[in-house]
């Protein structure tokens, strides 16, 4: 009678775990279905109030060949002939969040969204290591910039690097100021690695104040020195960033919900897109130009632009310290240059506050419209 029991229940156990497997299987193929739908990977055109699409503009997803890599970008522009803006991303392509997260640049600009060798639909796992170099995106964005200038019949283009781009961005200014109007820096990159120092001690400080003693314990066990940053730090750099509003944005608090989540239901994307956008930067890490930024200290390598600059920072930044960033600005030399600065912002104020974002743009970069060929 015991053992009848036993096997009974035993049966049942086992009936409830294929029950349950299924359930989850079903789930996951319900998932991946709907993401397929979702994922027609054709950008979005603009449309007129009639339905019809809009006279002069551009919605385009589009491969160049850039000295011999293919690389894909997103071309979008109510009319172009607005000025053009080349936006560089940072440690991974971050267009998809404009799903989201609108700015409204296409507005004023034709933005091309270059998803760099290395990265996003650029990526490719047969490329070689060695052709993953600052030097090599350095020569890439000039050679596209130069694409661009022609594609669209203009003299010069806008340059406007975000974080990490920052970092590629504004060599790329130094070197070839004939390609470019201005450079706009989004959270400008200067000494990457006493940032870093800084962030850590921010956060010990905060999770200290907040009572949270696991994180604050977590943050006292790692020393920084040297020239290496632990990899017991960058376990927990970016959680410990999110969750205390200094990371991505001020309310993003989780890379799977900010981050992840949207790039699957990002239309624009199909679904080798996005697989490759997350290859990429499981590659990569932190970023393809992570090791240079944090042994380059940029102040010092670029002490002056021949082009106007313009610096845009959100005060709660700690992913690229804000502190670190005004006191460059102060000692930069150019013809001319301009720190904005956003009180309710961390790393991306285009995202965050893209109306204060746009209204900068407009009123002090882009007054004189038609200087740079724009309607």
């Amino acid at each position: 009678m015991v053992l009848s029991s036993y096997i009974y229940i035993q049966s049942i156990i086992k009936k409830v775990g294929q029950i349950i497997f299924a359930i989850v299987l079903a789930s996951l193929l319900i998932l991946a279905v709907a993401i397929w739908i979702i994922s027609p990977g054709k950008p979005i055109p603009f449309l007129d109030d009639k339905g019809n699409l809009q006279k002069g503009s551009i919605s385009e997803k589009v491969y160049i060949d850039i000295n011999e890599s293919r690389q894909g970008m997103f071309i979008k522009s109510i009319n172009t002939n607005n000025p053009v803006l080349l936006y560089l991303h940072g440690g991974m392509p971050d267009y998809f969040l404009t799903q989201q997260y609108p700015t409204g640049l296409e507005k004023h600009f034709t933005v091309v969204w270059w998803e760099q060798r290395g990265s996003g639909i650029s990526f490719d796992k047969n490329m070689p290591t060695e052709k993953l170099t600052s030097r090599q995106l350095v020569e890439d964005t000039k050679t596209l910039s130069k694409y661009l200038m022609k594609r669209f019949g203009k003299e010069k283009i806008f340059l406007m690097g975000h974080s990490g781009g920052t970092f590629l961005g504004i060599q790329v200014a130094a070197e070839a100021p004939e390609l470019f109007h201005a450079y706009i820096a989004v959270a400008q990159i200067t000494n990457q690695f006493q940032s870093e120092k800084l962030a850590h001690e921010f956060m010990l400080q905060q999770f200290e104040q907040q009572g949270d003693k696991e994180m604050a314990h977590k943050l006292r066990e790692i020393v920084i020195t040297g020239d290496k940053l632990p990899d017991s730090y960058l376990e927990i750099r970016d959680k410990a960033m999110h969750s205390l509003g200094i990371g991505t944005m001020r309310n993003m608090k989780s890379i799977i919900s900010g981050l992840f989540i949207p790039s699957l239901l990002f239309k624009e994307y199909t679904v080798i897109d996005k697989f490759k956008l997350w290859q990429a930067k499981a590659h990569s890490g932190v970023g393809v130009l992570w090791n240079d930024m944090l042994k380059t200290d940029i102040s010092t390598k670029i002490p002056e632009l021949k082009i106007p600059v313009y610096f845009f920072h959100g005060e709660y930044d700690y992913t690229v310290s804000y502190a670190l960033a005004k006191t460059y600005f102060e000692k930069i030399i150019a013809p001319k240059k301009q720190f904005f600065s956003f009180s309710e912002s961390a790393h991306s104020p285009f995202f965050e506050q893209p109306e204060n974002y746009l209204k900068i743009i407009h009123d002090s970069i882009l007054r004189n419209e038609k200087k740079y060929d724009s309607d």
